[in-house]
């Protein structure tokens, strides 16, 4: 599989590893220098919306509630994390019930199998979620159907509705199935997911902020 799309120099056959080596170099430092920016741009574009889901997690979680996230690819992996964070966080803060919907392969499989993948999530939040919980959706392009699903289902069931996006947001961005969405705006996937990781810290941070306020 070819590179270009990342490194295009490594494909002009460049037989020199001198400039070879500083155009690896500057494109590292291009792509952190655009990273930093966009997590600053989007970290400030969010800032309220992160506040405003914060509290209502924090809220529903003092009640009782649990959370779920999901996602496809890897933001699969990104959810898990989120999950991962609330569920077993660093050393002196609280732990909170929180699990990724694509942690059990057996019933993600069997679901995909049976009922089609665009059910998989949705099909898992109508067995456990509940009124009062909380469900994640994490996706660069907003609009894959499996997450769409499983939205509606949790706001038929009463769950606070969260969604990462990129680009310009897909579907989550019109979504009357979602309380808050987050866009980073990006066209890069890259960017996208780590600008969603930063965000993901940003609410779990202030979601422990308020519970510590609260007490």
């Amino acid at each position: 599989m070819s590179s270009g799309f990342l490194y295009p120099f490594l494909d002009a056959r460049e037989r020199d590893p001198g400039p070879l080596l500083a155009d690896l170099a500057a494109s590292a430092v291009a792509k952190s220098t655009e990273s930093a920016r966009l997590r600053r741009a989007t970290a400030e574009d969010c800032a309220a919306d992160v506040e405003r889901a914060a509290a209502a997690v924090a809220e529903r979680f003092a009640a009782g509630g649990r959370m779920f996230t999901f996602g496809n690819g890897g933001s699969s992996t990104d959810a898990a994390t989120l999950a991962a964070l609330f569920a077993h966080p660093p050393a002196g803060a609280r732990p909170l019930p929180a699990w990724s919907l694509t942690a059990d392969q057996a019933i993600l499989t069997a679901l995909g199998n049976d009922v089609g993948f665009d059910l998989v999530f949705a099909r898992q939040l109508i067995a456990r979620g509940a009124d009062g919980d909380i469900a994640v959706a994490m996706s660069t392009s907003g609009s894959s159907r499996d997450l769409t699903a499983a939205l509606a289902q949790a706001r038929r069931s009463g769950m606070f509705t969260i969604g990462f996006a990129g680009y310009d947001g897909g579907s989550f961005a019109t979504s009357t199935d979602l309380d808050v969405c987050f866009v980073v705006r990006s066209q890069s996937v890259h960017r996208i997911q780590e600008a969603q990781a930063l965000l993901g810290h940003r609410l779990w941070s202030a979601v422990h902020r308020m519970r510590e306020e609260r007490r």
